[in-house]
């Protein structure tokens, strides 16, 4: 296993490439016709922002690095904690999950795996919003124009504190990761929707579910809501805990983060936490 790891490695890039390929296909149709008829903000479709290559760069990069790092701390974790190093041992033990979780009906562990990851990133996303964590979340914000492919704009730092240590903890708690097999394609296509340039609340169900409109006032200026709205899907969280903000009647305009000189392009913007 070890002497072939770099090409094991390369196969797995290519099998996630692969999988991103069609997938953001049919996100990019289904978006493009519906912020046709129901666009939040007037401008350009998103095949003509600004910022698009750099997107289309993080919108690939995101998912290579997110893997990689969370297979590792996966195996990491198996060895630290539960003393298996055997690779057979390990797709074992993780096949369908251990422990109490894993005798939980499959789309239990998935309801659960939702709700605990969500609460928890709730309280990540908060964090990095002060202090010295800015820097890394930041560049998710600096995007002026937000679209469906602004979803995967984030730093390594960031993934790794946020999503990436969540997901990491939940499955070693024992949930089995066949959950993924839906978790994963209902995420991928809510942090898309969330992104997209649509005008929807969905009415009532705005307290229930994360929405275009939700999201596009946490991408605000501080002074106009990007203080709130944390919740990656469940808005329940910010009406728990006071951050909740949906002005009825009033659309979202501005985005972006409040440094001007904030660089373009995704090799300075990987630098730029490092630079501050």
């Amino acid at each position: 296993m070890t002497n072939n790891l770099p090409l094991e490695v390369i196969h797995m890039f290519g099998e996630t490439i692969l999988k991103i390929v069609p997938v953001t296909i049919g996100l990019a149709v289904i978006f493009s016709v519906l912020s046709y008829f129901w666009a939040c903000n007037p401008g350009n479709p998103w095949w003509r922002k600004k910022e698009l290559a750099t997107d289309v760069c993080y919108w690939f990069f995101v998912p290579l690095i997110t893997r990689v790092v969370r297979i590792g701390l996966l195996v990491l974790a198996a060895s630290v904690f539960f003393g298996i190093k055997d690779a057979d041992d390990l797709i074992a033990f993780y096949d369908n999950g251990h422990g109490p979780l894993a005798t939980l009906p499959l789309w239990v562990q998935g309801l659960l795996f939702l709700v605990v990851s969500d609460f928890l990133l709730y309280w990540t996303h908060r964090m990095f919003h002060g202090g010295g964590f800015w820097k890394y979340h930041a560049i998710h914000h600096s995007s002026e124009e937000i679209e469906w492919i602004s979803a995967a704009r984030f730093h390594p730092v960031n993934l790794f504190l946020g999503t990436v240590a969540v997901d990491v903890l939940l499955l070693v708690a024992g949930i089995s990761p066949n959950v993924m097999l839906w978790v994963g394609p209902f995420t991928i296509f809510h942090s898309a929707f969330v992104h997209a340039n649509l005008n929807w609340t969905l009415g009532p169900f705005k307290y229930v579910i994360a929405t275009p409109v939700f999201h596009r006032w946490h991408h605000t200026s501080l002074e106009e809501g990007g203080n709130t709205n944390f919740a990656g899907t469940f808005p329940i969280w910010d009406i728990l805990f006071g951050t909740f903000r949906m002005p009825e009647g009033v659309l979202p305009e501005n985005y972006g983060v409040d440094d001007k000189e904030f660089p373009e392009g995704i090799g300075r913007q990987l630098a730029y936490p490092f630079q501050q």
